[in-house]
């Protein structure tokens, strides 16, 4: 299965969550991409109990694919990472048409 995971939101407990879901169908054998939209793009934030970047970092490791909106990140004067790769909306689109799953967080 080829899983699409639109995450739009920083709410650190619910991105840690999105991202463990990836880990998970990715050991599984799926394929997963995850694409940073909106407030999305500045979910790596610092939290105590949900350790985003821990599991971005796993995420990665295991063969996972991020994208994220060059738009929302040049409105927040952002520059492109590892972790948070500048993209278009056609990245946007074709993991919406090429992904048998869509969800979004």
């Amino acid at each position: 299965m080829q899983l699409g995971i639109i995450i739009s939101q920083i709410d650190p407990e619910t991105v840690w969550n999105a991202y463990r879901l990836g880990i998970f169908a990715l050991e599984q054998r799926d394929k997963v991409k995850i694409f940073l939209l909106g407030r999305g793009v500045e979910s790596e934030i610092e939290d105590p109990k949900f350790n985003v970047k821990e599991q971005v970092t796993k995420y990665v490791e295991a063969g996972g694919e991020i994208y994220a909106c060059g738009t929302c990140m040049k409105s927040r004067e952002m520059k492109s990472t590892n972790t948070c790769p500048l993209s278009t909306m056609k990245d946007l689109y074709n993991l919406i048409k090429e992904s048998d799953k869509v969800l979004t967080f």
